[in-house]
This record gives C-alpha cells, sequence and structure tokens, in this order.
C-alpha cells in the first residue's frame, strides 16, 4: 500500500468514527510528532490521545484514555505503523 493510500485510509477511518471533517493537514501535523518514545511514554502517548480528541473537537474521558494507553502498552504497537494505532485509537471511542 502507498503513503498516500495510507493517508487516505487513516483519514477515512478518523472522519467516518468521529462524523467530522478532518483534513489530511491536520493528521500528517499529528503523525509528525509521533516517534518510537511516544509509544513507550506514557506522558507523551497521553498528550497524542488529547490532540487527536482536540483536533476533532471530541472531549475524551479519562477512563478512555487508560483503555488506549492500556491498548497500546499491551499491544507492542509499531510505532512507524500509525495506520493500526490511529484505528486502535478509534476503536476506543
Amino acid at each position: 500500500m502507498s503513503r498516500k493510500d495510507l493517508s487516505k485510509d487513516v483519514l477515512n477511518v478518523v472522519n467516518s468514527k468521529t462524523g467530522k471533517k478532518v483534513s489530511p493537514r491536520q493528521i500528517s501535523k499529528l503523525a509528525s510528532g509521533v516517534n518510537a518514545s511516544t509509544v513507550k511514554s506514557e506522558a507523551q502517548l497521553r498528550q497524542l490521545i488529547k490532540q487527536v480528541g482536540s483536533t476533532v473537537n471530541v472531549k475524551v474521558p479519562e477512563s478512555t484514555v487508560r483503555e488506549i494507553v492500556k491498548a497500546v502498552k499491551q499491544s507492542g504497537f509499531n510505532p512507524n505503523n500509525m495506520e493500526q494505532m490511529i484505528k486502535t485509537i478509534m476503536s476506543k471511542r
């Protein structure tokens, strides 16, 4: 799958799950700040979750944040696979 197709897929997942219109630029901006340490650091992961919520104008309850953090830590996410991470985050919504 090409990077362009992957970006479209991620954007479609976010837009369909939130019911909001998120631009490719917004997704790209979020993704550019994610690296291996983001997934390993609970504080950075929590910040990312809040940024995603803020981008789509959805308040993420603390219980959901805890579930997402737990799922990310237990799953052994590959930080280079943003599609998997975003789909998991969106499935917890």
